[in-house]
């Protein structure tokens, strides 16, 4: 009888805790799990930092699980080294309410860094993750004081590798240097559909060389001496981030499955559940782990350890350095800066009296040159178009791999990983980022949008060139729907200013909104600043108020947004003698809807006839206007000519939006 070693003993572990969670759910994916047991014992148990007692631990090495349809050896990995995930979480797998959901989530289990599932993203969280290191080593840490010190690994597999947003990504983290990443992959040839060298052939070693990472090839994902001497190698590689790429056999231990599809997304069975025992020399019955393997796995005591003495070094730290560690912990706690609301609202009002004219891109810099000073951990970026979207300010200093002491990503054109690189610095702590691009290429980032969201993570999405006011450049470039988008996105605040006064609140939100994204919807063309008294300044907090109105029982009520607003309040003035007529603003749809029944009714009024204009797609205007009422907006997808010729030709001047209401006067 063949006798295992400790190291695959331990990874054995790993195995049957993931081929019996998924048999016992009738569901999952056990081959990577299976195949990745050997390189996850070796990294968990001898190459990372990071306590089970305190999951939160801010120099934690953070270990991010991009292949997460693999989400049971994560699950394995945490039960076994103390983490609170019991057997019973282990038995749940895959039921409602459970610790251990079918792919990992951010918030659900403790330990689980992001939310991955949809591959490729976990590889640019990682990457977000490995920026915010090193951005707050290099302003926190001082001689013999390196109180943010540790790692970002990730485990990735062929559909990671796959996706473009892996291109996106790792090409940046090339250009940037980072050196405490450290990527493995699960180089096992299989996806969902077979052998993956009917549609994936590339030479993955040349390529991440040619971003400028360091490439450990050929290692035997099942050796863990290689295992180990490649980590190590990793380590000690402190200018370029590395990628090992480990040969495995997805399914390992299975006698008839191994090596095939058929271990990739679906129970082993009953039978083959029997042979994998008997394979692995596993006696123990189903969810029974014997108490020696516990005991080398755990690893609460020597976290505890870890944590207890950068605790040690971080109070000298702060005896030293009592203003760098207060700021630190202000920081890592995303608490608001002493003096932030005070001076916003001060912005607001200074810009209520000098009422500009300007696009609400151009009030957002404003707005970024007010937050700037005050908020050192805010760090911005741009998908190539910095000049257009207004992102940068007077403080800006860009990042690069030889100068981490800046504030500004220059992502490229990029917008899938930048939106995902956000989602890893947030998730790390420490760095509130924002974004820029134009709104119809949220297209490109759609799905990292949708994992902030779901994640309650903020992120701050800046778009610009919000309709079809962009002009020349054609529908390509004019979004349409992408309001609608965004507003049907769960766990989300949608702001489209109509002025700088209403800017400078959108900001304010994103900026002291803690458990949700916000999307910051800008004009490229210049918008007057709307008359308000101070009721109503205060009032824009709300997401909708009343703007303006003829009578305080209007019978008609005309909703508006962003660009359309100005042109909407001008024909009120205009059919205000033939009918009374109330406008409202409405620049954040969710925050409005949340202030309950009794204030909408307030706002809109009872049994008004109401008028929606904006310049996106009608239909998510209808849940405000009812049967009775109408929706100026768009059905069709835009034009190429300037926008003001558009405005017209679509409806939304003046003119054309009193000759819209006829039927109500």
């Amino acid at each position: 009888m063949k006798k295992l070693n400790s190291d695959v003993l331990l990874a054995n572990a790993l195995r049957v805790i993931a081929m019996d969670a998924v048999e016992k759910a009738k569901s999952g994916h056990p081959g990577m799990p299976m195949g990745m047991a050997d390189i996850a014992e070796v990294l968990w148990r001898h190459n990372l930092k990071h306590n089970p007692l305190n999951p939160e631990w801010t120099n934690r090495d953070r270990f991010v699980l991009s292949n997460g349809h693999g989400s049971m050896l994560l699950y394995g990995l945490l039960h076994l080294t103390g983490y609170d995930v019991s057997m019973d979480e282990i038995r749940n797998f895959r039921q409602l309410g459970s610790k251990t959901p079918g792919h990992p989530e951010y918030g659900i289990t403790p330990g689980v860094e992001t939310t991955t599932g949809p591959l490729g993203q976990g590889l640019s969280n990682a990457v977000g993750m490995a920026i915010s290191e090193k951005l707050l080593s290099q302003r926190f840490n001082q001689e013999g004081f390196n109180v943010v010190d540790h790692m970002t690994f990730a485990f990735t597999g062929d559909g990671c590798l796959m996706e473009g947003i892996s291109h996106e990504a790792c090409s940046l983290a090339g250009t940037l240097g980072l050196g405490k990443l450290v990527v493995i992959y699960d180089d096992n040839g299989i996806s969902i559909d077979g052998p993956v060298e009917g549609w994936f052939t590339e030479d993955i070693p040349a390529r991440f060389e040619s971003y400028g990472w360091q490439t450990i090839a050929n290692v035997d994902g099942h050796d863990p001496e290689q295992i180990s001497a490649a980590i190590i190698k990793a380590k000690e590689e402190d200018k370029k981030p590395t990628i090992i790429c480990c040969k495995t056999i997805i399914g390992k231990g299975s006698p008839n499955k191994a090596g095939t599809a058929s271990s990739h997304g679906a129970a082993f069975g009953e039978e083959e559940v029997k042979n994998i025992r008997e394979e692995l020399l596993w006696s123990h019955e189903p969810f029974e782990i014997p108490e020696e393997i516990y005991e080398a796995w755990n690893f609460q005591e020597k976290g505890k350890e870890l944590e207890s003495d950068w605790n040690k070094l971080f109070s000298e730290y702060a005896s030293n350095f009592p203003d760098l560690a207060q700021e630190y912990s202000r920081c890592m706690s995303m608490d608001d800066p002493n003096g932030l609301e005070a001076a916003l609202l001060e912005f607001a009002n200074s810009m209520q009296e000098q009422k500009l004219t300007v696009a609400t891109r151009k009030s957002s810099e404003m707005v970024i040159n007010v937050l700037g000073p005050l908020m050192p951990e805010l760090v911005g970026g741009s998908a190539d178009l910095t000049g257009s979207n207004n992102t940068n300010w007077s403080g800006t200093v860009a990042i690069t791999k030889d100068n981490f002491k800046g504030n500004y990503l220059n992502y490229g054109v990029r917008e899938f990983a930048m939106t995902g690189i956000m989602n890893g610095m947030v998730l790390h702590g420490g760095i509130r980022p924002y974004s820029g691009t134009f709104l119809t290429f949220l297209d490109y980032a759609r799905n990292a949008v949708r994992m902030a969201a779901l994640m309650e993570i903020p992120t701050v999405l800046v778009y610009s060139h919000d309709s079809i006011g962009l002009g020349e450049d054609g529908p390509t470039h004019q979004p349409v729907e992408h309001l609608t988008s965004l507003r049907t996105t769960p766990n989300i605040e949608t702001w489209r200013p109509c002025d700088t006064v209403e800017t400078v609140f959108a900001w304010k939100a994103a900026i002291q909104n803690k458990t949700k994204p916000t999307a910051l919807i800008l004009s490229r063309q210049n918008l007057p600043t709307i008359d308000r008294d101070i009721n109503q300044v205060a009032s824009i907090n709300k997401g909708g108020y009343v703007i303006y109105e003829s009578s305080n029982q209007p019978k008609l009520v005309l909703i508006s947004t962003g660009s359309e607003l100005a042109a909407t309040l001008e024909a009120a003035k205009v059919v205000e003698d033939s009918i009374s007529v109330r406008v409202v603003s409405i620049p954040c749809t969710e925050r409005f809807d949340a202030q309950g029944k009794e204030y909408i009714e307030s706002i809109l009024g009872k049994d008004s006839i109401r008028v929606a204009v904006e310049a996106s797609h009608e239909d998510w205007w209808r849940k405000y206007v009812g049967l009775r009422g109408s929706v100026i907006g768009m059905d069709s997808f835009g034009e190429s000519a300037p926008g003001n010729v558009l405005a017209d030709h679509f409806g939304f001047t003046k003119e054309k939006i009193v000759a819209s209401l006829r039927n109500y006067l």
